[in-house]
């Protein structure tokens, strides 16, 4: 096949409209903007949320509620995930996110309660509800907290060099 006997498929190509070119055109005179009005002026766009001047939603509705800022959100994962498992395995975040039980294995995990445990496994977390622990230990299982924060000893932390030179 040559060249010249290649053609776009229908429908890919579209003419551009010409605006302003005269009554037959069918957009001459106010080429498609309407007459007068802000529309119809140069460099006219509103902005997407602009109302025509009334009170715009945002306003109209009232606030409501507040986020607390030391809010710790965690990722739950029930007992009864680690029921399929087999004994003596150890659960970490990390296995807990690969499984697809957590989204990812760098935020705070909490272990509830909901669903029975029959094998005794090794659990991981920041945090465990009391029925959860409860249910766990009956089965046998142990429970590692892992600390939510840094214990890092302050006074061996590294400074950062003073911008003041003497």
């Amino acid at each position: 096949m040559s060249s010249p006997k290649l053609s776009p498929p229908p429908g890919s190509k579209k003419t551009k409209k010409r605006l302003g070119r005269g009554y037959g055109s069918g957009l001459g005179k106010t080429a498609g903007r309407g007459t007068k009005g802000q529309g119809a002026r140069a460099g006219s766009k509103q902005r997407a949320w602009f109302e025509g001047g009334q009170m715009p939603l945002q306003r109209r509705v009232p606030k409501r509620g507040f986020k607390p800022i030391d809010r710790t959100e965690f990722q739950i994962v029930n007992l009864a995930n680690f029921s399929k498992l087999t004994d003596g395995t150890v659960v970490t975040p990390e296995e807990m996110a690969a499984r697809g039980w957590i989204k990812n294995s760098d935020g705070l995990v909490k272990i509830l309660g909901e669903g029975e445990i029959g094998v005794k496994v090794e659990l991981s977390a920041h945090a465990i509800s009391k029925s959860a622990l409860e249910k766990l230990q009956k089965a046998g299982g142990k429970f590692n907290l892992i600390p939510r924060y840094n214990t890092q000893d302050a006074s061996s932390a590294k400074t950062a060099p003073s911008r003041i030179e003497n």
